[in-house]
């Protein structure tokens, strides 16, 4: 059993150790965690870099990774409190972003400004009791190799972006992008995605073969 495991089974130690690692009116770690704590536990690749404007509210109960060349630009805020956060190589997060896990981006991701991805939802059911005292749910958010997330986009939990995808500015994703494809508007829809017998993109406005997913049958698909 690790000890993670151990303290999530034991209610009164779990309490005692959450206030100890993060204050209760703030979503970020107490100074001593950030100082003394986390550089040892998240330990990034040697040539990613973060800026020093960046506000990082990670916790070491969970896994932050930074990999190879990635770089998070100066204002972002990226937390790992309720959910891993995971970058893979050549990584650009964009100034002024926000990423609250759980979110995992591939390799060669890049993000624009002021982006939003939070695999995290308040729970409202209850009228009795104020949204901030309720609990929380997660969905992991999967960006996968190669993908553009233009300026002002939000990606909602539980969404995957297939690999080399585009998510165009001020777009609101709330259901998967298929691999190859471009993606925009609230909600985002499909707009253009690569066809492979074609070699080159298409776009999907008014045609027939787009499913009730959202993708497209390219000519290959189609004569398999």
């Amino acid at each position: 059993m690790s000890i993670k495991e151990y303290i999530v089974q034991k209610p009164a130690l779990k309490r005692f150790m959450l206030y100890a690692l993060v204050h209760p009116r703030k979503a970020r770690p107490r100074r001593w965690v950030s100082w003394f704590v986390n550089p040892f536990v998240h330990r990034h690749h040697r040539t990613a870099q973060i800026q020093w404007r960046a506000r990082l509210d990670v916790l070491p109960f969970n896994t932050f990774r930074l990999g190879a060349q990635s770089i998070i630009e100066d204002y972002c805020l990226v937390n790992n409190g309720v959910g891993s956060v995971e970058f893979g190589d050549s990584c650009l997060l964009g100034v002024g972003s926000t990423v609250i896990g759980p979110v995992c981006f591939g390799n060669n991701v890049m993000t624009a400004q002021h982006v939003v991805l939070s695999g995290l939802n308040h729970d409202y059911e209850r009228i009795d009791v104020p949204i901030k005292n309720q609990p929380v749910s997660t969905r992991p958010i999967v960006v996968e190799d190669d993908c553009w997330i233009g300026a002002n986009a939000v990606v909602v939990a539980g969404v995957t972006i297939g690999r080399h995808s585009v998510v165009a500015a001020g777009s609101v994703v709330t259901r998967d992008v298929p691999p190859f494809s471009v993606v925009g508007g609230n909600p985002a829809r499909l707009l253009k995605q690569y066809d492979e017998a074609l070699g080159r993109w298409v776009s999907t406005k008014g045609r027939s073969d787009v499913n009730a997913a959202g993708s497209v049958t390219t000519h290959s698909q189609a004569s398999s």
